[in-house]
């Protein structure tokens, strides 16, 4: 005899999460460094993806990857549990992708003749297997600063303001780049 699945909610599916993840976060901030390595693996791919869209370059998202679970251990006092840990740290990630981004743009523009770093217009993407990878390869392909908030906005949920104060730049810019890569976006994928 078949009986039904009770039906479950998305939010019993996060409070168990949530009651996984808390011993161990009990447990790394105690200092228990096989604790953090079990958060490091249920979040490392969630990061790791993060990291690659807002760059668009492997070598660069792994050493902000592991960057950004570095700050995590530094920073584990400051997670008050307001949210899921998950959502604490890809914010985190992304602020480490951001720091990088910035300071970049500091080195290169000592370097540059102009202030507009998007001023080349990227190549069209590659062709490539699947939806998926079509779509990544498109993000990879735009200029940096509409990928990020793109990226940002679309994938991680940010609104323009967090956005525009994290970067540093006018809310206005925010929307404008975010029009500029859902439209590039839209042209190579269609």
């Amino acid at each position: 005899m078949n009986l039904p699945m009770p039906l479950t909610d998305t939010g019993s599916a996060e409070e168990a999460g949530r009651e996984r993840e808390a011993p161990l976060i009990r447990g790394a901030r105690a200092g228990d460094t096989k604790a953090f390595e079990q958060l490091y693996r249920l979040h490392v791919g969630r990061v790791y993806a993060l990291c690659l869209r807002m760059t668009a370059r492997t070598e660069l998202a792994e050493d902000l990857t592991q960057d950004a679970f570095v700050k995590a251990w530094q920073s584990l006092d400051s997670f008050r549990g307001d949210s899921a840990f998950g959502t604490w740290l890809h914010r985190l990630a992304a602020n480490v992708v951001i720091d990088h981004q910035r300071k970049q743009k500091s080195w290169f523009s000592r370097f540059s003749s102009t202030d507009d770093e998007d001023f080349v217009e990227p190549a069209a993407p590659r062709e490539s297997h699947g939806l998926r990878r079509d779509l990544d390869s498109a993000i990879a392909q735009l200029p940096p600063g509409a990928r990020t908030v793109f990226v940002l906005h679309d994938v991680a949920g940010w609104q323009h303001d967090e956005i525009a104060e994290r970067t540093g730049t006018a809310v206005g810019t925010c929307k404008a780049q975010l029009h500029r890569a859902r439209k590039l976006l839209q042209e190579w994928l269609s």
